[in-house]
C-alpha cells in the first residue's frame, strides 16, 4: 500500500519530485514498463518518468530487499536498450527506519561490472525539504525529527492552506497513510480531517467501483440507475462494520469484492473520523 501511495504522489506531482531529486522543475511524463518489456520484474512497483533528455527511476521501499541492486541495473540496461541517448537517474527511497545494512547499499557489483545508484533514507532528510511543495508534504512526517506529531501538525496547517479541493484531499489522505508508519492512528485521527480525505481520488475510486457493481446488478434486474448509488454505499458500510469485528482484510475483501489495498485505504480513512 505505501509504495502505491508514493507512486500516486510521484505521478500526480512529478514536478515537485523533479525539483527535489533532480534540482530543477521539469515536466515529466509516465514511461510505461511495457515499452521496456519489464513485466517479469515487478513492473507493478516500478516508477519511471521521462522528459526529452532524461528518465527518472524511483523505488520506494518500506522493507529492505537484497534484490534491489539487481533490479536497478536490470532497469538501467533495459532503458538503455530502448533509449540509449537519454540520461537516467535512479533513486531508491527508504520510508521506514531500519538498522539493516542493506539500506546503505548503493551499488550492484559482480566481476567486471559495477553500477551505482542513489539511496535516500527519509529519516535522515531535513524536514524543511518536504514542506516546500504540496506533493512532498506526505513525506515530511517520515523525515529527520524527534517528534513526528509536531511535523504532522505543521503538515496539516499546510494542507489546510491548499485551495484546490481535490489536491487538498489527495495530499491529506496520502499523509494519513504514510504517517501510520511512525504514528499511532489516534494521533493521526486527532490531527487530520477525515471529511477532506473522503474527497480523495483513492476513496472515490472505491466508491465508483461499488457504483459500477451496482449498475451491473441493476441492469440484470432492469433497475440500473436506482441500484448504483445504494450498492456503492452498502459495500462501504459492510466493510466498515466488518473492520470493527476484527475480521482479516482478506476475508472482508471476499465479502465486499474490494481489493486489499482499497480496504487498507478505507480503514486508514475511517480511523481518522
Amino acid at each position: 500500500m505505501f509504495d502505491n501511495i508514493c507512486k500516486f504522489l510521484v505521478e500526480n506531482f512529478s514536478s515537485d519530485f523533479a525539483t527535489w531529486l533532480l534540482g530543477e522543475s521539469i515536466n515529466l511524463t509516465e514511461l510505461s514498463p511495457k515499452e521496456l518489456s519489464l513485466e517479469p520484474i515487478r513492473a507493478d512497483a516500478l516508477i519511471l518518468l521521462q522528459s526529452e533528455q532524461s528518465i527518472l527511476h524511483l523505488e520506494f521501499q518500506t522493507q529492505v530487499d537484497a534484490e534491489i541492486p539487481f533490479r536497478i541495473i536490470d532497469y538501467r540496461l533495459r532503458v538503455y536498450r530502448r533509449f540509449p541517448d537519454k540520461a537516467m537517474y535512479q533513486v531508491v527511497i527508504y520510508l521506514k527506519q531500519t538498522n539493516s545494512n542493506l539500506v546503505q547499499q548503493n551499488t550492484f557489483t559482480i566481476a567486471g561490472t559495477r553500477h551505482e545508484f542513489a539511496v535516500i533514507r527519509l529519516w535522515e532528510q531535513p524536514t524543511e525539504v518536504f514542506l516546500r511543495t504540496p506533493g512532498l508534504l506526505p513525506l515530511a512526517v517520515l523525515s529527520s525529527t524527534i517528534d513526528p506529531e509536531v511535523i504532522l501538525n505543521e503538515v496539516a496547517r499546510e494542507i489546510n492552506g491548499i485551495t484546490e479541493l481535490r489536491t487538498q484531499s489527495n495530499i491529506a489522505a496520502s499523509t494519513a497513510i504514510l504517517a501510520s508508519l511512525v504514528l499511532d492512528k489516534e494521533v493521526i485521527k486527532r490531527v487530520l480531517r477525515s471529511d477532506i480525505m473522503r474527497e480523495s481520488a483513492i476513496y472515490q475510486d472505491i466508491l465508483q467501483e461499488g457504483k459500477a457493481e451496482g449498475k451491473a446488478e441493476g441492469k440484470a434486474e432492469g433497475k440500473a440507475e436506482g441500484k448504483a448509488e445504494g450498492k456503492a454505499e452498502a459495500l462501504l458500510e459492510v466493510a466498515r462494520n466488518l473492520f470493527s469485528t476484527g475480521m482479516p482484510l482478506e476475508q472482508i475483501g471476499r465479502v465486499t469484492g474490494l481489493s486489499i489495498e482499497q480496504l487498507q485505504y478505507l480503514q486508514a480513512s475511517e480511523s481518522n473520523q
